[in-house]
């Protein structure tokens, strides 16, 4: 099925330069990826390429970023290269001072990782005591350097029904958006899924009331990124392509310059270091499969399958081996 827009380049690059983390979150993608990482040298010249080939924004993952002792220097790159930089990051090093380091290297933007408005909840899922506090006080010094904040919410078995406190914590410390990230099955996700994952019926109902609360929140962004809402009537008619948006508008590249159509889809269709990224966003067989998905299964009757197009195809592939399958979150 052909979506309307066709991008020349991928909009955005997920780019996880290190694995390294200093967390040890039960739902990592990340955690037991072993590529080396590349030399700055090495990535920055990559950053160019990408920004040859015409990629607008660049958002800078791990693992945890700031582990990475240059990424100061390779951010600055970035940014001086016209690209727009942001980076994920769970917040634990960012201090006073580097948060206006972070300013001064180009950052426009700082997504902290909080799962719960409760301290002990979150520090207990991310795995490390404190790592809450650290967060919070992130967002404050991140916002007094003049860096946009948002927070990153994965939603799970212990957060799914907590949405107007998580709402009212995110309003409280003043950040621009709040995302819902649906739960991924990929890497130690999938290892954790019967203990965090929510069954059909729990996600529908979630949806329900969160998308209830987007409608009557002000003063804050709240993004919800599941292609199966639009089986509770919501339209993607104002969205620039329908279904996921891997591999439509955005990319991933791993540490080792592996080029993937997202995070939690662990097919290389590239690597960055040896290969023209234009020649893998047009020519690419898997990103062709992606952008025009084939209905199997009970999307075959649907009648909400030319809006969500199948739902993630990231769960779909982690859980029955093929993108095309129906996305085992869906209630329908």
């Amino acid at each position: 099925m052909k979506n309307e827009l066709f991008l020349k380049a991928p909009l955005t690059i997920n780019w996880a330069i290190n694995n390294s983390c200093n967390f040890t979150c039960r739902h990592c993608y990340s955690r037991n990826d072993s590529a080396e990482e590349l030399d700055a040298r090495t990535l920055c010249s990559c950053i160019e390429k990408v920004a040859n080939a015409g990629v607008f924004s660049v958002n800078f993952g791990g693992g945890e970023p700031l582990l990475r002792a240059d990424l100061l220097a390779i951010a600055e790159f970035a940014a001086n290269k016209g690209l727009r930089v942001s980076m994920n990051s769970n917040g634990y090093l960012i201090d006073g001072e580097m948060a206006v380091r972070l300013k001064g290297a180009g950052f426009s933007k700082v997504g902290i990782s909080i799962d719960s408005h409760l301290p002990g909840v979150h520090d207990r899922f991310r795995g490390v005591k404190g790592s809450h506090k650290r967060a919070v006080s992130a967002l404050l010094h991140l916002q007094e350097a003049g860096i946009r904040t948002s927070i990153s919410t994965v939603i799970c078995r212990f957060n799914h029904t907590e949405i107007d406190a998580l709402i009212e914590f995110a309003l409280r410390h003043k950040v621009d958006q709040l995302n819902f990230h649906n739960f991924k099955c990929s890497g130690l996700g999938l290892a954790h899924k019967d203990e965090l994952d929510l069954t059909p019926e729990e996600w529908r109902e979630f949806y329900r009331k969160a998308l209830q609360a987007k409608q009557g929140v002000k003063g804050l962004d709240l993004s919800l990124d599941d292609p199966i809402i639009a089986s509770l009537g919501l339209s993607s008619d104002n969205k620039p392509v329908k279904g996921s948006v891997c591999g439509k508008l955005s990319l991933n590249i791993k540490s080792n310059g592996d080029v993937t159509p997202c995070g939690f889809i662990p097919i290389v269709i590239g690597n960055i270091t040896r290969d023209d990224l234009k020649e893998i966003w047009l020519k690419s067989p898997v990103l062709e499969k992606m952008r025009n998905k084939q209905p199997t299964g009970k999307c075959v009757r649907c009648s909400d399958y030319s809006e969500c197009l199948g739902g993630c195809s990231a769960r779909a592939l982690a859980l029955t081996g093929d993108i095309n399958s129906p996305d085992p979150h869906c209630w329908l």
